[in-house]
Formats: structure tokens, sequence, C-alpha cells
């Protein structure tokens, strides 16, 4: 998975756990893209501060998500979900039966996940 969107996913399900300070400077330097310096001089601390704190954020919330998979399950799903619909617009080149069978089987491993 892309870095970025990585970090998205996971600021995502887990940021509202982070303090509010910490969601400040992660979202301006991760999600707006502002520099080190640019977030530093606006909240008064140093580069290296701000460097630290995205460090920590970033291990704070990949922690969250070894030990809770929230951000694993949702793409599993997502992907098994483009999977049927995929299967649904190529409806016509298999049986019905075939097809129904397909689908029963992702929407299974859906609910396992779940």
């Amino acid at each position: 998975m892309n870095r970025i969107v990585e970090q998205t996913l996971l600021y995502d399900f887990y940021g509202e756990l982070l303090t509010e300070h910490q969601r400040q400077i992660y979202e301006a330097v991760v999600l707006n893209d502002y520099s080190l310096s640019e977030v530093a001089q606006d909240l008064g601390i140093s580069r290296q501060g701000v460097h630290d704190m995205i460090k920590r954020c970033g291990r704070i919330l990949a922690d969250y998500e070894e030990k809770l998979h929230l951000v694993h399950k949702f793409v599993s799903i997502r992907e098994k979900v483009n999977q049927i619909h995929s299967l649904t617009r190529n409806s016509g080149q298999e049986s019905k039966e075939s097809l129904m069978r397909q689908i029963e089987e992702i929407s299974n491993g859906i609910l396992e996940e779940l």
C-alpha cells in the first residue's frame, strides 16, 4: 500500500486517539503537507520537536493497527466488495449458478472478517 494512503487510513481510524496537540502537528505535516519548519514556526517549537512528534504519532498509530487490525480488515473487505462488483458487471460471461456461488464465497469471507 502506498505510504501516504497508509498514513491517511491509520489516521482516519485511530487519529481521535491522539492528543489534540499530536493531531494538530500530524495533520499539518502528513495530511496538509506543511513543512516541519512551517509547523515549528506556527506552534513556537523546534523543527526537531515537530519531527519527533510525527515519528511518535506514526508509531502510536501503527501500534493501534498492530493490536486492532481495523485498517487491514477495511482494505480486505473493500477488495472483496470490488470483486463482487466485478462479478456482477461481467455476469453475462458465466452461468447464474456459478456467479451466485462465487458471490456467496466472497460474502462469507466478508462475514468471517467481521
